[in-house]
């Protein structure tokens, strides 16, 4: 024969931390057999006596996993489900309700309110856990699809080649920036990228080699730029970084900064080790008055024209009505 006692034995949930539990009751002893015989399965529990304080604790923690009671003080336990279901979140809140109520209509409403699973009291100890382990099942189901969506989601926004952002996310994340600018009146850089006689590179060595090269020159410049910027492909060997906050002397030196890491490495090619340059064209907002997303791809865009147009492997800052050449120094 079973016994209600609970297991001293340590439960470990799915999760790669010890799950918490709230435990919503106003009844303090109930709550504290609840707690005491938790902790020993292994979870973490936060405690509320009433709907509303479980309501606070479910908001400012995130908690998946709670036990309500019914019966509740300034907010019962099928309120409390029902605004918890009304609320768009980012993961899933199992929810047990508890009731002395045991008729088939009472079931019916606690579950149609969003209560994944009802249990009567006295609650069954070995039951509960059971139940436990089934939202523990559940949660860690949909943390998988969580991880499976975000990894179609980066997927999608990536380029498949370097890794880099793709040209529609990197121009999303520079509308963003730019509307962002507009507001808080800072300057928004960019700087458009191209490696020097890449055509040749495919035509000489094949495409294969310029492949390796472009994942080379994206990975070098991945690390030369700070968090808060992005860098995505804009097409074929073409790449563009937006600079947040930056003003035009000091997106001269992060481009020049680019342009020397590239010029220093020696790629590694399954043809040999190749010298690849990269010339880049920079631009900022501050030049203009008011500037759209494409006026300030096409200032950066003439700019690298520009570079390449005075020898390549230079660094061309777009003034309006003229250029300003950086000296080659590799």
């Amino acid at each position: 024969m079973l016994s209600d006692r609970p297991s001293t034995r340590i439960f470990k949930p799915v999760a790669s931390e010890p799950m918490t539990v709230l435990v919503a009751d106003d009844d303090v002893l109930a709550a504290k057999v609840l707690e005491k015989t938790l902790r020993k399965w292994g979870f973490g529990v936060v405690r509320a006596k009433n709907g509303e304080e479980a309501w606070e604790q479910i908001e400012r923690r995130g908690l998946r996993l709670a036990i309500l009671d019914w019966m509740m003080p300034k907010m019962d336990g099928v309120q409390l489900c029902r605004k918890v279901r009304r609320k768009k979140r980012a993961t899933y809140t199992y929810i047990i309700l508890l009731t002395a109520r045991d008729y088939f209509d009472d079931i019916i409403r606690g579950l149609s309110a969003g209560a994944d699973d009802y249990m009567t009291k006295p609650v069954n100890l070995l039951e509960l856990k059971a139940r436990l382990q089934t939202g523990l099942r559940i949660l860690g189901l949909e943390d998988k699809l969580l991880v499976s969506r975000q990894e179609i989601k980066d997927l999608a926004a990536h380029d498949s080649l370097t890794g880099l952002w793709n040209r529609s996310s990197i121009l999303e994340f520079l509308e963003d920036e730019l509307d962002k600018s507009r507001r808080e009146r800072s300057s928004i850089g960019v700087i458009m990228i191209d490696v020097d006689h890449f055509k040749r590179i495919n035509d000489t060595f094949g495409h294969a080699v310029g492949d390796q090269v472009l994942t080379r020159i994206a990975n070098c410049l991945k690390v030369n730029i700070r968090r808060y910027n992005k860098i995505g492909r804009y097409g074929g060997d073409e790449m563009v970084v937006v600079l947040p906050d930056c003003q035009s002397s000091h997106l001269e030196k992060i481009a020049e900064r680019l342009r020397v890491s590239v010029a220093r490495q020696r790629f590694k090619t399954e043809r040999g080790i190749l010298k690849v340059t990269i010339s880049c064209g920079g631009a900022t907002s501050e030049s203009f008055h008011h500037i759209t997303l494409r006026q300030l791809l096409q200032a950066s865009d003439k700019a690298l024209y520009e570079a390449k147009a005075k020898g390549r492997n230079l660094v061309v800052m777009f003034k309006p009505g003229r250029a300003k050449k950086r000296t080659k120094s590799v």
